[in-house]
Formats: structure tokens, sequence, C-alpha cells
């Protein structure tokens, strides 16, 4: 069993950055797939970042270019960078792992494990 904690949201002006940062508990970490998604109100969740066992990454088409994610295996943490934040990227924001992945952040939403969400809110 994983255990995940997001921190790092808040409110933030559009144009404005971000870093999400995500502690996880299992030793077995640094082999697995970890990423990250969000949820808004009434939508479905949507893949944001993906960072594959290997170093491959993917993101979706709304953030590429804006966001950012990393990890630091000898501290069992990954981030997510937000740059040039937009209204639109209000949500509650997930860190995720998984044994095994695609770098394709499409199959983000169904890792297996979950933190409880952090809270960005952009404002106009």
């Amino acid at each position: 069993q994983v255990q995940l904690v997001e921190s790092g949201g808040g409110s933030v002006q559009a144009g404005g950055s971000l870093r999400l940062s995500c502690k996880a508990s299992l030793i077995t970490y640094t082999s697995m797939c970890v990423a990250w998604f969000r949820q808004s109100p009434g939508k479905e969740r949507e893949g944001v970042a993906v960072y594959a066992f290997g170093g491959s990454t993917d993101y979706a088409d709304s953030v590429k270019g804006r966001f950012t994610i990393s990890r630091d295996n000898t501290k069992a943490m990954m981030y997510l960078q937000m740059n040039s934040l937009k209204p639109e990227d209000t949500a509650i924001y997930y860190c995720a792992a998984a044994h095994y992945c695609a770098a394709d952040v499409r199959g983000v939403p169904q890792f297996r494990y979950s933190g409880q969400g952090t809270q960005v809110t952009v404002s106009s």
C-alpha cells in the first residue's frame, strides 16, 4: 500500500505560479510511475502529467509548456511546477502512483494510488 500526501495548493492570480509537492510512503516508490491529475466540479478527472519509470514524461495538451513534473527519489517526493496559471486550471489536484504505466497522461486517472487532493484556485 502506498500513501500519498499533497501540499502546496492555494490561491493565485492568473499568470502566477504554484508548486505542488507530494510525499510517498513506500520504499519501492523509486520504481513506480508517478503522476498528477485534477478534477473540477462537474467534470471528469483529467490526467495532467505523468513521469514513467525510466524518465519518460507526458502532459495534457492544456498544460504543455506551462507545467513540469519532477521527482526526487532520494526523498520519495514528486512535484508539479505550474507556471502561467489560468482560471481554467482551477481544480483539486491529486498526486498518483502506479507500479506500472505507459508514458501516457490519459491513463493517469486510473492509477491505483492517489492522495487526498489539494485545491488550486486561479483568479482572473
